[in-house]
């Protein structure tokens, strides 16, 4: 399909998250790439500028393409608005052969996104957060997973203590990463079908939630710094879970 004629669009047409159900704006290469790739994914409009052509778009000045988003939003000449995705369900994850990420009160939008990357990334089968305490599929969530929120399961959950004993009862190693942890990740028992455990980065796991794992280990880091990042040590333990199980 060719490209539109240039068209003048009104600041703001759209939520920058899709908490309320409805439409909101991705932008960025590979978030609106992955989007338009991804079946499930309703995208109502495409705005690219000149420089960067695409298919069924509209092409729009830098200026006006940058209206439609958050002042910080670091669009690459790219944005899409879109439907947020259908609701994953848990039983449908459940059968998966390849680890779950579970996140425990991880608010920022960024990090869910960057810890939904790094799943992906090391074959994770879904990532999954609480109905609450946890952010709506948005536009920083979708930038910050680089196309992986098209590809993976965002699941969300009512209870998280309760969803634990389903993946626990459906077959899968419980494991929290806990800072106080006697035992490492290096010496800890995970199996192929683990689902890792992280809570916010400070807070940690919950004590419901820490009481629902099988085991609780912790990730040995230098004297230099306290605690990692969420998105970070979600990446260092995935890494170790693929080499325990092999």
């Amino acid at each position: 399909m060719a490209a539109r004629k240039r068209r003048k669009h009104s600041r703001r047409q759209a939520p920058e998250s899709g908490a309320s159900g409805g439409p909101y704006w991705l932008y960025g290469r590979h978030a609106v790439g992955a989007a338009i790739a991804n079946p499930q994914r309703r995208v109502r409009t495409l705005l690219t500028t000149a420089g960067e052509p695409l298919e069924g778009a509209d092409i729009v000045t830098a200026e006006a393409l940058a209206a439609q988003l958050p002042r910080d939003a670091v669009h690459q000449g790219f944005a899409a608005l879109v439907e947020p995705l259908p609701a994953a369900e848990l039983a449908a994850v459940l059968s998966a052969e390849a680890p779950l990420v579970v996140l425990d009160r991880v608010s920022d939008p960024r990090n869910v996104g960057a810890v939904l990357r790094s799943a992906a990334a090391f074959g994770a089968a879904a990532v999954i957060v609480p109905r609450r305490h946890a952010p709506a599929e948005s536009g920083a969530m979708a930038k910050a997973a680089s196309g992986a929120l098209e590809r993976l399961p965002l699941v969300q959950v009512t209870n998280l203590a309760r969803a634990l004993g389903q993946i626990a009862a459906a077959g899968f190693w419980v494991l929290g990463l806990d800072a106080g942890a006697e035992r490492s990740l290096a010496e800890a028992t995970p199996q192929k079908r683990s689902a890792l455990v992280l809570g916010a980065e400070g807070a940690g796991l919950r004590r419901l939630t820490a009481e629902a794992c099988d085991e609780l280990a912790r990730l040995p880091i230098g004297s230099a710094v306290e605690s990692l990042n969420v998105s970070a040590a979600a990446a260092a333990a995935l890494y170790e879970l693929m080499r325990l199980s092999r």
